[in-house]
């Protein structure tokens, strides 16, 4: 057992605040991670609040972790002392159900382990996230980051560039492919990044004026005031796919008559509730599909770092200290951030 200082919510009311814990002694395949870096995902809020009505109490959030491998179990044979390392969104599924065996694990159909607030499937107990000075983990849930990669920027791939690399290569955004990003938020702009990258004509969607120049910087081609019908009506028809990362309820028949016959949006943004349903006739007349993806699994994210690690993609970012988690928090709800929140986690040691 090794003591861990990190930050806990205790109940859905109360500030997030220091919080003392133990991890376990290391199993035979375990990796222990001095953590680094912990990006601030939206979903962190939504679970720090019990907004999905599933937080259990004391919560530590983080999948979103870049850290330096400190020690490893006897079995383990992919990481030694050192090794700059990411940790996400899963520490563990059945690894034996079809789902498993395809490298789908986010998808397992035994059920997979949350990093937070998940049930540790060997002792039971509730796992703690990244907003804490270490981590343990089994290494087969463990990722490689390039060393090229500037660590804190690298921490949000773990979350908002698997969710968005997944989604664009499972529908085969690439060169010829006319592509849109709906929403320019924390994972938007990881959506702009890796569809240029790709080799796709990327256009953004916003509700904002504001943020034209922004997405213009970030690789989009084109960028569409989503609230304006003329502006909407001139890429009637045309799109591959969209990628709508948007997590406020809106309407979705604009987006959807922007498909071509045959193409798909699909949906990665989590909202607090459903958004209103689609007409059915705008689906049914073009053959249009209406989809979701869940982040991605062990082997597509480690190709997704290796991919920002060629293309030299990280998220953008403003590092905080852990003590300004709560401001940080507010300030989230007000779309107040370019584009992620990061935690440096050296603020807990000193």
């Amino acid at each position: 057992m090794s003591t861990t200082h990190g930050y806990a919510a205790r109940d859905s009311q109360s500030s997030l605040a220091p919080f003392e814990f133990q991890r376990r002694s290391l199993r035979e395949c375990d990796v222990q991670i001095d953590v680094l870096y912990c990006g601030v995902c939206h979903s962190d809020l939504h679970q720090a609040r019990n907004e999905w009505n599933n937080t259990i109490y004391p919560v530590v959030p983080g999948h979103e972790i870049v850290g330096r491998v400190a020690q490893v179990g006897p079995g383990v044979t992919r990481y030694k002392s050192g090794d700059l390392v990411g940790v996400g969104c899963l520490v563990d599924s059945c690894r034996t159900c079809a789902s498993c065996a395809e490298g789908l694990e986010q998808y397992c159909e035994n059920g997979f382990v949350l990093t937070y607030n998940g049930a540790d499937r060997q002792s039971g107990e509730m796992t703690f996230g990244g907003y804490s000075t270490r981590i343990v983990v089994d290494e087969a849930f463990v990722l490689r980051v390039p060393d090229k990669l500037d660590p804190a920027g690298a921490a949000p791939l773990l979350c908002a560039g698997i969710t968005t690399y997944s989604p664009l290569r499972q529908w085969g955004a690439g060169p010829g492919k006319k592509v849109g990003i709906v929403g320019l938020g924390g994972l938007g702009h990881m959506g702009v990044k890796l569809a240029r990258a790709m080799g796709a004509h990327v256009v953004l969607f916003t509700t904002s004026p504001s943020k034209v120049e922004d997405a213009k910087r970030l690789g989009a081609h084109e960028v569409v005031i989503s609230k304006d019908p003329a502006q909407m009506q001139a890429h009637a028809n045309s799109f591959d796919f969209l990628l709508n990362t948007v997590a406020a309820q809106h309407d979705l028949n604009p987006f959807i008559e922007l498909l071509k016959r045959d193409a798909t949006m699909t949906l990665v943004g989590a909202p607090g509730h459903d958004h209103p349903s689609p007409q059915v006739f705008n689906l049914i007349f073009k053959r249009r599909r209406l989809a979701g993806s869940l982040i991605g699994g062990i082997a597509e994210t480690q190709e997704m770092l290796d991919f920002c690690g060629e293309h030299g993609i990280t998220s953008d970012i403003e590092v905080i200290p852990m003590q300004k988690i709560n401001e940080a928090y507010e300030r989230m709800l007000k779309s107040d951030v370019k584009y992620r929140f990061v935690i440096d986690l050296d603020s807990l040691r000193q």
